[in-house]
Protein backbone atom coordinates (compact mmCIF):
# COMPACT_ATOMS: atom_id res chain seq x y z
CA UNK A 1 0.00 0.00 0.00
CA UNK A 2 1.10 3.74 -0.64
CA UNK A 3 4.10 3.29 -2.99
CA UNK A 4 3.52 4.77 -6.26
CA UNK A 5 0.30 6.32 -4.79
CA UNK A 6 2.70 8.07 -2.31
CA UNK A 7 4.34 10.29 -5.07
CA UNK A 8 0.53 12.00 -6.32
CA UNK A 9 -1.02 11.82 -2.49
CA UNK A 10 -0.86 15.49 -2.38
CA UNK A 11 -1.50 16.15 -5.92
CA UNK A 12 -5.43 14.44 -5.00
CA UNK A 13 -5.82 16.00 -1.57
CA UNK A 14 -5.06 19.54 -2.54
CA UNK A 15 -8.46 20.27 -1.31
CA UNK A 16 -8.09 19.80 1.92
CA UNK A 17 -7.18 22.55 4.29
CA UNK A 18 -4.35 20.86 6.60
CA UNK A 19 -3.96 23.86 8.56
CA UNK A 20 -7.61 24.45 9.92
CA UNK A 21 -7.35 20.57 10.48
CA UNK A 22 -4.61 21.33 12.43
CA UNK A 23 -5.74 24.11 13.74
CA UNK A 24 -8.78 21.77 15.31
CA UNK A 25 -5.96 19.62 16.70
CA UNK A 26 -4.19 22.35 18.41
CA UNK A 27 -7.76 23.46 19.98
CA UNK A 28 -8.38 19.87 21.10
CA UNK A 29 -4.98 19.72 22.64
CA UNK A 30 -5.54 22.81 24.81
CA UNK A 31 -8.40 21.43 25.97
CA UNK A 32 -6.83 18.78 27.39
CA UNK A 33 -4.05 20.96 28.90
CA UNK A 34 -1.44 20.42 26.70
CA UNK A 35 -0.67 23.92 24.86
CA UNK A 36 3.00 22.73 23.98
CA UNK A 37 5.36 19.36 24.76
CA UNK A 38 6.25 16.42 22.69
CA UNK A 39 3.40 14.51 20.50
CA UNK A 40 3.60 11.38 18.23
CA UNK A 41 1.26 11.58 15.15
CA UNK A 42 0.45 7.63 13.90
CA UNK A 43 -0.37 7.40 10.19
CA UNK A 44 1.07 11.10 9.50
CA UNK A 45 1.50 9.96 5.52
CA UNK A 46 3.22 12.67 3.84
CA UNK A 47 3.55 15.08 7.02
CA UNK A 48 0.44 17.53 5.97
CA UNK A 49 -0.81 17.80 9.43
CA UNK A 50 2.43 17.12 11.05
CA UNK A 51 4.31 20.12 9.81
CA UNK A 52 1.88 22.81 10.77
CA UNK A 53 1.54 21.08 14.54
CA UNK A 54 5.66 21.61 14.28
CA UNK A 55 4.66 25.46 13.52
CA UNK A 56 1.96 25.86 16.43
CA UNK A 57 5.08 24.83 18.94
CA UNK A 58 5.16 21.05 19.56
CA UNK A 59 7.84 18.58 19.27
CA UNK A 60 6.19 16.39 16.45
CA UNK A 61 7.24 12.49 16.12
CA UNK A 62 5.54 11.67 12.98
CA UNK A 63 4.80 7.56 12.55
CA UNK A 64 3.74 5.65 9.62
CA UNK A 65 3.53 2.35 8.19
CA UNK A 66 4.88 3.34 4.77
CA UNK A 67 8.72 4.51 4.04
CA UNK A 68 6.96 6.30 0.76
CA UNK A 69 4.91 8.24 2.60
CA UNK A 70 7.63 9.42 4.96
CA UNK A 71 9.85 9.74 2.42
CA UNK A 72 7.50 12.62 0.86
CA UNK A 73 7.40 14.16 4.32
CA UNK A 74 10.99 14.14 4.69
CA UNK A 75 11.43 16.11 1.83
CA UNK A 76 8.65 18.53 3.09
CA UNK A 77 10.41 19.12 5.90
CA UNK A 78 13.35 19.59 4.61
CA UNK A 79 12.08 22.13 1.91
CA UNK A 80 10.91 24.14 4.64
CA UNK A 81 13.95 23.91 6.96
CA UNK A 82 11.89 21.80 9.44
CA UNK A 83 13.48 19.36 11.68
CA UNK A 84 11.33 16.40 12.50
CA UNK A 85 11.79 12.84 13.32
CA UNK A 86 9.70 10.54 11.08
CA UNK A 87 9.89 6.94 11.93
CA UNK A 88 8.50 4.06 10.17
CA UNK A 89 6.72 1.85 12.39
CA UNK A 90 3.56 -0.48 12.79
CA UNK A 91 1.20 2.14 14.59
CA UNK A 92 -0.38 -1.90 15.89
CA UNK A 93 3.29 -1.72 17.57
CA UNK A 94 4.20 1.91 18.75
CA UNK A 95 6.89 2.08 20.24
CA UNK A 96 8.49 5.65 21.30
CA UNK A 97 11.99 6.09 23.29
CA UNK A 98 10.43 8.88 25.42
CA UNK A 99 7.00 9.57 27.00
CA UNK A 100 4.95 11.86 24.89
CA UNK A 101 1.84 14.78 26.20
CA UNK A 102 -0.09 13.16 23.36
CA UNK A 103 -0.81 10.58 20.25
CA UNK A 104 -2.53 11.46 17.48
CA UNK A 105 -3.59 9.10 14.87
CA UNK A 106 -5.10 11.38 12.07
CA UNK A 107 -6.67 11.23 8.39
CA UNK A 108 -8.83 7.73 9.02
CA UNK A 109 -5.44 6.34 10.47
CA UNK A 110 -8.15 4.07 12.72
CA UNK A 111 -9.61 3.39 10.08
CA UNK A 112 -7.22 1.10 8.71
CA UNK A 113 -7.08 -0.79 11.73
CA UNK A 114 -9.59 -3.94 10.35
CA UNK A 115 -9.88 -5.77 13.91
CA UNK A 116 -10.78 -5.32 17.43
CA UNK A 117 -7.87 -6.91 17.84
CA UNK A 118 -6.01 -4.53 15.60
CA UNK A 119 -7.25 -1.55 17.42
CA UNK A 120 -6.80 -2.85 21.35
CA UNK A 121 -2.99 -3.22 20.12
CA UNK A 122 -2.71 0.59 18.95
CA UNK A 123 -4.30 1.83 22.02
CA UNK A 124 -2.64 -0.77 24.28
CA UNK A 125 0.30 0.77 22.85
CA UNK A 126 -1.04 4.03 22.43
CA UNK A 127 -1.36 4.21 26.07
CA UNK A 128 2.05 2.92 26.82
CA UNK A 129 3.70 5.86 25.29
CA UNK A 130 1.28 8.50 26.52
CA UNK A 131 2.39 10.03 30.18
CA UNK A 132 -0.14 10.12 33.04
CA UNK A 133 -2.62 12.78 32.60
CA UNK A 134 -1.82 12.94 28.40
CA UNK A 135 -4.16 12.47 25.75
CA UNK A 136 -4.92 10.67 22.86
CA UNK A 137 -6.57 12.26 20.18
CA UNK A 138 -7.51 10.66 16.47
CA UNK A 139 -10.43 10.74 13.58
CA UNK A 140 -12.47 8.27 11.63
CA UNK A 141 -14.51 8.52 8.61
CA UNK A 142 -17.90 7.49 10.01
CA UNK A 143 -20.32 4.66 8.79
CA UNK A 144 -22.79 7.71 7.15
CA UNK A 145 -19.21 8.65 5.14
CA UNK A 146 -17.86 4.94 4.25
CA UNK A 147 -21.47 2.81 4.05
CA UNK A 148 -23.74 5.45 2.43
CA UNK A 149 -21.05 7.84 0.71
CA UNK A 150 -18.23 5.96 -0.60
CA UNK A 151 -20.46 2.98 -1.34
CA UNK A 152 -22.96 4.37 -3.19
CA UNK A 153 -21.00 4.43 -6.62
CA UNK A 154 -18.00 4.53 -8.91
CA UNK A 155 -15.95 7.97 -7.98
CA UNK A 156 -14.33 9.37 -10.78
CA UNK A 157 -12.52 12.67 -11.74
CA UNK A 158 -10.45 13.69 -14.79
CA UNK A 159 -8.00 16.57 -14.15
CA UNK A 160 -5.30 18.31 -16.39
CA UNK A 161 -2.65 15.82 -15.10
CA UNK A 162 -4.43 12.69 -13.64
CA UNK A 163 -7.78 11.24 -13.99
CA UNK A 164 -8.49 8.18 -11.63
CA UNK A 165 -11.47 6.15 -11.06
CA UNK A 166 -12.50 4.38 -7.50
CA UNK A 167 -14.67 2.12 -6.61
CA UNK A 168 -15.42 0.94 -3.23
CA UNK A 169 -17.83 -2.66 -1.72
CA UNK A 170 -18.69 -3.18 1.72
CA UNK A 171 -18.08 -6.46 3.18
CA UNK A 172 -21.36 -6.80 6.05
CA UNK A 173 -19.34 -9.59 7.34
CA UNK A 174 -16.01 -7.92 8.60
CA UNK A 175 -17.77 -4.47 8.39
CA UNK A 176 -14.75 -3.49 6.03
CA UNK A 177 -14.85 -1.00 2.88
CA UNK A 178 -12.58 -2.31 0.37
CA UNK A 179 -11.13 0.35 -1.94
CA UNK A 180 -10.16 -0.14 -5.70
CA UNK A 181 -8.43 3.08 -7.22
CA UNK A 182 -7.03 3.52 -10.59
CA UNK A 183 -4.80 6.25 -11.78
CA UNK A 184 -3.43 7.39 -14.84
CA UNK A 185 -0.74 10.32 -14.43
CA UNK A 186 0.48 12.09 -17.74
CA UNK A 187 4.18 12.34 -17.50
CA UNK A 188 6.64 14.72 -19.10
CA UNK A 189 6.50 13.17 -22.49
CA UNK A 190 2.55 13.39 -23.16
CA UNK A 191 2.21 9.71 -22.08
CA UNK A 192 0.21 8.17 -19.24
CA UNK A 193 1.65 6.01 -16.46
CA UNK A 194 -1.24 3.41 -14.74
CA UNK A 195 -0.81 2.98 -10.74
CA UNK A 196 -3.34 0.99 -9.14
CA UNK A 197 -4.11 1.51 -5.09
CA UNK A 198 -6.16 -1.25 -3.16
CA UNK A 199 -7.03 -0.42 0.08
CA UNK A 200 -9.26 -1.52 3.13
CA UNK A 201 -10.89 0.39 6.10
CA UNK A 202 -13.29 -0.52 8.83
CA UNK A 203 -16.31 0.60 9.34
CA UNK A 204 -16.26 1.35 13.26
CA UNK A 205 -19.19 2.12 14.90
CA UNK A 206 -18.59 4.70 18.54
CA UNK A 207 -19.77 2.20 21.14
CA UNK A 208 -17.40 -0.05 19.89
CA UNK A 209 -14.24 2.91 19.72
CA UNK A 210 -15.51 3.45 23.44
CA UNK A 211 -15.79 -0.28 25.04
CA UNK A 212 -12.55 -0.96 24.01
CA UNK A 213 -10.60 2.74 24.79
CA UNK A 214 -12.17 1.47 28.55
CA UNK A 215 -10.97 -1.88 28.29
CA UNK A 216 -7.32 -0.14 27.12
CA UNK A 217 -7.52 1.93 30.23
CA UNK A 218 -9.14 5.18 28.57
CA UNK A 219 -11.30 7.71 30.54
CA UNK A 220 -12.71 10.98 29.90
CA UNK A 221 -13.48 9.83 26.23
CA UNK A 222 -15.58 12.35 24.37
CA UNK A 223 -17.11 12.39 20.53
CA UNK A 224 -16.71 14.84 18.76
CA UNK A 225 -18.76 16.13 15.47
CA UNK A 226 -17.08 17.01 11.84
CA UNK A 227 -13.93 19.56 13.29
CA UNK A 228 -16.63 21.38 15.93
CA UNK A 229 -16.68 20.77 19.39
CA UNK A 230 -20.83 19.46 19.02
CA UNK A 231 -21.16 16.17 20.44
CA UNK A 232 -21.01 13.60 17.32
CA UNK A 233 -23.84 12.43 15.18
CA UNK A 234 -24.63 9.89 13.20
CA UNK A 235 -24.94 11.90 10.65
CA UNK A 236 -21.25 13.16 10.52
CA UNK A 237 -18.94 12.41 7.98
CA UNK A 238 -16.09 12.48 10.52
CA UNK A 239 -15.76 11.77 14.54
CA UNK A 240 -13.06 12.93 16.35
CA UNK A 241 -12.27 10.81 19.78
CA UNK A 242 -10.31 12.31 22.86
CA UNK A 243 -9.57 10.42 26.17
CA UNK A 244 -7.07 10.65 28.70
CA UNK A 245 -4.77 8.23 30.49
CA UNK A 246 -5.27 9.01 34.13
CA UNK A 247 -3.08 10.84 35.98
CA UNK A 248 -3.64 9.30 39.45
CA UNK A 249 -1.76 6.20 38.47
Amino acid sequence: MYQDFAEIYDQLMDNVDYDSWADYYVRLLSIYGIKDGKICECACGTGSLTLPLYRAGFHVTGVDLSREMLWQAAQKARKQGIAIPFVQQDMKALNLHRPMDAVLATCDGVNYLLTEEDLRSFLRCAYRAIRPGGALLFDVSTPRRLIHDLCSGIICEDREDITYFWQNRLNEKTNTVSMDLCFFLREKDGKYRRIEEHQKQRVWDAQTLKSVLLQTGFRGICFYGNGTLNPAKDSDERWHAAAVRPADE
